[in-house]
């Protein structure tokens, strides 16, 4: 974690330099376009995005699920704020190309994950690609994309914290102890996966809507496809934890 952040801040400055050489300014609003480029690059792997996704999975998974929250939602805000300041000037071209992978890859990382913490790693890289889309042509969709995806990824971690629950395996033999609480989860878990009419769908239809109206039929056809693997994924979950309950043992008399 340390390694990539450091990598990505250190272009970040580098680029910021080169540009204050040229232009004579420090504004973010008046990079010149290869700059923004590299910063927009360098943003996209503080954030873990597609194609620079690969350290998010093993940092989540290698610590504890408190931290892995505040790794996959707070530690996205600063940079989700820079490109937005800078979303006039962004390259739509490289947004649409991230954004396509990490909902491609985010999908096809977690089918055969049994680790929930690696599997919201991987559903994070995912959202993260739906607010990428959007990012140059509706800033304001983005960020309602980020913010509705911190209200559903919360409470999945809290539940995860309050039963200890690191696998599926867990989350399976959870519902006895507590069937509130996975009731919960899976009706949360089912707004992350956006289906309707959880909250998780608007996002994802303001979107396709909103490219839909620019002509790219394309490609929110592709991004429609993939995020039917992330859909599996949730469901499931969804069904571990609501919908499977761990054998009895009862001894009956002779």
């Amino acid at each position: 974690y340390y390694l990539t952040q450091t990598i990505a801040s250190t272009t970040m400055l580098f680029a910021a330099t080169m540009n204050a050489l040229t232009t004579s300014n420090w504004e973010m609003h008046l990079t010149a376009e290869p700059t923004t480029t590299i910063i927009t690059m360098a943003l996209m792997m503080k954030m873990a995005a597609a194609p620079f996704h690969f350290w998010l999975p093993e940092v989540s998974q290698g610590t504890t699920t408190m931290t892995a929250l505040t790794v996959l939602t707070w530690q996205k805000i600063a940079p989700l704020l820079i490109l937005l300041n800078t979303s006039n000037k962004t390259n739509t071209t490289l947004l649409l190309l991230s954004a396509t992978l990490s909902i491609t890859l985010g999908g096809l990382g977690g089918l055969n994950q049994t680790q929930l913490r690696k599997l919201m790693a991987f559903s994070s890289i995912t959202h993260t690609g739906w607010i990428l889309t959007t990012l140059s042509m509706a800033p304001n969709i983005s960020l309602l994309t980020f913010t509705i995806y911190v209200m559903t990824t919360t409470p999945i971690f809290l539940a995860m914290n309050i039963t200890s629950s690191t696998t599926m395996k867990d989350i399976g033999t959870a519902w006895t102890s507590s069937p509130g609480l996975m009731l919960l989860l899976s009706t949360t878990i089912l707004s992350t996966g956006g289906l309707p009419p959880m909250t998780g769908f608007m996002p994802k239809w303001l979107i396709l809507n909103k490219m839909m109206h620019l002509n790219m039929t394309i490609e929110a056809t592709i991004m429609a496809m993939a995020s039917l693997l992330s859909l599996y994924i949730y469901m499931r979950l969804m069904y571990m934890s609501s919908m499977t309950t761990p054998p009895n043992t009862t001894t009956t008399p002779m």
